[in-house]
């Protein structure tokens, strides 16, 4: 995920919903972003409120991971070339050990809403659940 700095968290919410899209809220493993963002009140509100754990990766953790996409803006902001997808893909990598050495994929690619960029990723047996489940196949990205 990507906010501008003082997000509501109401903000937030709204975008990952939109995101999320036919995906259930419930299937949220975890919130994860640039660890610049780890004091950010909007996130850490949206965060407690629905139980996630907020996973925080640094710029060297995101600028590994290559993206098809690079924003401008949050290469000027950053110095990164984008926050949600990668954050994404790493988190998903991460989330459970047990499928960690699997491959990550991007089930829904970067959107847009109130400012807020949400990418939504998932590992192992899930990914390739919630991969079928999309119909256009250029949203899918794999994190090797």
């Amino acid at each position: 995920m990507g906010c501008r700095l003082h997000t509501p968290a109401a903000d937030i919410e709204a975008a990952v919903r939109h995101a999320l899209g036919p995906h259930a809220f419930e299937q949220i493993g975890a919130i994860a972003t640039i660890d610049i963002k780890a004091n950010e009140a909007g996130l850490l509100d949206f965060c407690a409120r629905h139980a996630l754990p907020l996973r925080l990766f640094t710029r060297e953790q995101i600028a590994a991971v290559p993206l098809y996409s690079v924003s401008a803006a949050t290469q000027m902001h950053l110095g990164v070339d984008g926050v949600c997808e990668p954050c994404a893909l790493l988190a998903a990598q991460t989330l459970n050990p047990a499928t960690a050495s699997q491959l990550a994929r991007l089930v829904v690619r970067k959107t847009v809403h109130a400012g807020v960029t949400v990418a939504i990723a998932s590992s192992g047996d899930d990914a390739d659940t919630h991969a079928a489940s999309i119909s256009t196949a250029s949203n899918n990205q794999d994190l090797r």
